[in-house]
This record gives C-alpha cells, sequence and structure tokens, in this order.
C-alpha cells in the first residue's frame, strides 16, 4: 500500500490552547479513512494542515512527491444575486482538458445541471458539482469535508457509495471527515476518533466498540448509529442498498 501523506506528532495551538496534540496518521492510496470526533474535536483544523493551509506548530509531515491533492469544501458561499452556471464553475478549475471534464461529467451524472446557477442547486446537487471540480485536477488524495452536509438519508447513501466507486476507478486515497456517524461506518477502511488527539483508530468495528469512541458518543446517538451495507447480489434483479442498526456500537 502506498502512503501518499503522514502525519508524525503534530501540534497546533491557538492562544496557547492546543487544538491537535501529537496527532500522527497515514493516508494511503486506494483506502478510504473517515475522520471523526464531536464539534471543535480539531477536525478542521487537521484539514487545512494536511491542505498545507495552516503550518503546524511542531511535528513532521510527509507527502509523496509532487502529491495532488483534490478538496471538496462543505459549502461554498456565494451570493444569491451572482450568476454562475455549473458549467462555468467547473471550467474556472486549472489544468483539465475537454476530455478531462467530460469524463468528470459522465462520472458524476451532472449532464442535466449544467446550465443551472449554483446558488440554486440543491444539497446533493451541489456536492456532486463540487466533487466533479475536485476530480478535474486527477487527484491522488481527495479529501471531503462533511460531504453530506444537507442532503437526505438516500442522497446520502447514494453520494458516499458514488465516492467509494470514484476512488476505486481512479486508485486515489480519500480523507472523508465527518461528525456524524450515520451511514459512514460501514462505508470506510480505516477510521480515525479524533478529540484533539487521535483517541483510537483501526477496523470500524474496532473502533466502534472502544471505550473512548463510547465515551464521546453518548449512548443514545450510538444505539442510533446506522451502518450502511451495501450488499452486491449476483442476480441482475437484486442490487439492494439497507440500513441496519449497529446495537454492539
Amino acid at each position: 500500500m502506498t502512503t501518499l501523506l503522514s502525519l508524525s506528532n503534530v501540534c497546533v495551538s491557538f492562544d496557547q490552547r492546543l487544538v491537535l496534540d501529537h496527532v500522527s496518521l497515514e493516508l494511503n492510496r486506494g483506502q478510504i479513512t473517515t475522520l471523526i470526533g464531536p464539534n471543535g474535536a480539531g477536525k478542521s483544523t487537521l484539514v487545512k494542515v494536511i491542505l498545507g493551509l495552516l503550518r503546524a506548530d511542531s511535528g513532521n509531515i510527509t507527502k509523496a512527491t509532487k502529491l495532488r491533492i483534490g478538496y471538496v469544501p462543505q459549502k461554498i458561499n456565494l451570493d444569491e444575486s451572482f450568476p454562475l452556471t455549473v458549467e462555468r464553475f467547473l471550467k474556472l478549475a486549472r489544468h483539465y482538458s475537454k476530455q478531462d471534464l467530460s469524463r468528470v461529467i459522465r462520472q458524476l451524472g451532472i449532464d442535466g445541471l449544467l446550465t443551472r446557477q449554483i446558488v440554486r442547486l440543491s444539497g446533493g446537487e451541489l456536492q456532486r458539482v463540487l466533487l466533479a471540480r475536485a476530480l478535474l485536477g486527477k487527484p491522488q488524495l481527495l479529501v471531503l469535508d462533511e460531504p453530506v452536509q444537507g442532503v437526505d438519508i438516500s442522497g446520502q447513501i447514494e453520494l458516499y457509495q458514488l465516492i467509494a466507486d470514484i476512488a476505486q476507478q481512479i486508485n486515489c486515497g480519500v480523507l472523508l471527515v465527518s461528525h456524524d456517524l450515520h451511514l459512514v461506518m460501514a462505508g470506510t477502511d480505516h477510521v480515525i476518533c479524533l478529540n484533539h488527539h487521535v483517541c483510537c483508530h483501526g477496523e470500524p468495528e474496532s473502533v466502534a466498540q472502544h471505550p473512548e469512541f463510547a465515551r464521546l458518543f453518548a449512548h443514545n446517538e450510538r444505539q442510533q448509529l446506522a451502518v450502511y451495507t451495501h450488499h452486491h447480489v449476483c442476480d441482475e434483479q437484486d442490487h439492494q442498498h439497507h440500513a441496519s442498526t449497529e446495537e454492539n456500537s
């Protein structure tokens, strides 16, 4: 497995308050890593460090040579009166070809959105467009910050599956950031639980049973944790999505 980016004992402080406390992690090609944690746990700060937008106070950050990172923010802030179509928004990206543009439009299924105004898109439609924009840079590492904000449950399932399919198609690494545990755990390879430091990490099943995970997420919230299981059945007529309650988390 190829390591794309690694952090070793990274610390970041604001006003003498330690926000990231000796955080270490690895992001690998072909692996979906989900970063979870409560609000205020330092997730956004960690993303800024990974993107190179914020310098760590201490620790080491190692990136693969000429690493290309695609970033999908939670949302974009635009004046509702600003005239910007989806097609124009995509074409504002740098260093892409017409073939690249046609490819990502097909991958994301956004052909019918090209003439729509960005500010008029639904949450799910906007996330697809933002993902398309990120893919135009042919990323080796894809960072998605709360990608299902404002998306209904069925849209979340569809979006998570789309992310997994694209990651497999282009063989990139994925860092998926979330504070909402619903549906996330079963769609990831590796989970990192952050609360200023790495509380626990590993496969979803082991993290879900870790005492630190139980302490951070209240019992009633954990009972409601929906684990999405994607069953691929060989029968062409049977392709089902099931949501079940994780009772042992």
